[in-house]
């Protein structure tokens, strides 16, 4: 296949979780021997927060500056492309979906990667500026990175005809065991942009067992954090880390935390990509909990599920061997079920089910 893309970012990982799942993704694509090109808005706080990454052979990253910049280009693309995508938080959204749906593209197709943000704001009469006026209801295959009811809602609210999940995954390439750094050594970590609906949640399962345990270290990692967090004795706070030394910050502490922005977690069934990174890393893993948590990983078994300062206190008290078993069982699920190239297996079939469905369609007219 060869795919043409409009999203946020894979340029940047700073303050976004898009930009890894991308390169996963992408990167696991150009594997099986598809093509694609990426189209990102160039914006000052990504140029400024650019990773060293070069996109694999077979894939184009084309950066511009305004949609007009690129229209007649995308659109000779669009034309040639088995699959035309648009994703959430596009800066360009509604142009983007617009320029699919005029076009020739075998499947047309938008991706939410934040389906909770998307259906709150919906519900709450706010505005979705990445959403075309018209809503889905005009795409051949709707993706979502949750599932559960949010699929049912994107029918309902936004007139999508046929929905899927597509979660996060993993590049093990890039995330696998690695030996630990003493910067960054301690006994919990933490990976993952503020966000404001995920603050009490920090506060309980990070910041209140941290001052609990004063002889010892918590590593925090992450963009737009509010200025108390580095004064906190003894938590070591990064505002920003490049994606290749997330492996070495997992695995330089006794456990790393997962928390959930709370929208997804209301709905569940929405798996942070942090969560398949660090269990590829090897690492134990403590989670808040959320319905859908026990389709990727068993709880007590591949993960420690934890809803108060007091249970990760006794998470992080048992001992190296438990702790050791739990994070190895992960890994290995995570090897065999949550891969970018997996993903992409999913994504195939997901486009082979589409394309039948047109065909028996046009078929029968």
């Amino acid at each position: 296949m060869h795919i043409v893309i409009f999203g946020l970012t894979i340029s940047s990982s700073w303050g976004n979780g898009h930009a890894t799942l991308w390169r996963a993704l992408l990167k696991a694509l150009a594997k099986r021997g598809h093509s694609a090109t990426f189209y990102e808005r160039d914006v000052s706080y990504y140029a400024d927060t650019r990773d060293n990454w070069t996109p694999p052979s077979g894939v184009s990253l084309r950066l511009y500056a305004s949609f007009d910049e690129i229209r007649a280009e995308a659109t000779r693309e669009l034309n040639s492309a088995d699959l035309g995508m648009f994703t959430s938080y596009c800066p360009d959204g509604p142009e983007a979906a617009g320029l699919i749906l005029g076009s020739s593209a075998n499947i047309k197709c938008f991706y939410d990667l934040d389906t909770p943000v998307t259906l709150t704001s919906l519900r709450s009469g706010e505005p979705v500026p990445y959403l075309p006026p018209g809503g889905l209801r005009d795409f051949d295959i709707v993706l979502s990175y949750t599932g559960g009811r949010a699929l049912q809602e994107l029918q309902a609210h936004l007139g999508a005809r046929t929905v899927a999940p597509l979660y996060g995954s993993v590049d093990p390439e890039a995330h696998f065991p690695v030996p630990p750094l003493d910067e960054f050594r301690g006994v919990l970590s933490h990976l993952g942009t503020f966000a404001a609906d995920r603050q009490q949640a920090l506060e309980t399962l990070f910041l209140e067992p941290a001052r609990r345990m004063p002889s010892e270290t918590f590593q925090l990692a992450g963009a737009q954090y509010p200025d108390f967090i580095a004064s906190l004795p003894n938590i070591a706070f990064v505002p920003h880390l490049a994606p290749y030394l997330h492996p070495a910050l997992f695995c330089s502490s006794r456990a790393t935390l997962n928390i959930t922005r709370g929208v997804m977690a209301q709905y569940g069934y929405c798996p942070s990509g942090r969560l398949f990174e660090a269990a590829a890393c090897g690492v134990p893993i403590l989670s808040d909990g959320w319905d859908g948590l026990d389709m990727f990983f068993s709880p007590g078994e591949e993960i420690l599920r934890v809803d108060s300062s007091e249970e990760v206190i006794e998470a992080l008290s048992l001992p190296q061997n438990d702790l050791r078993r739990i994070a190895k069982a992960a890994r290995e699920r995570t090897l065999a079920n949550h891969t970018a190239d997996r993903r992409v297996m999913e994504l195939e079939g997901i486009c082979d089910q589409v394309s039948d469905r047109m065909q028996t369609a046009s078929e029968s007219m």
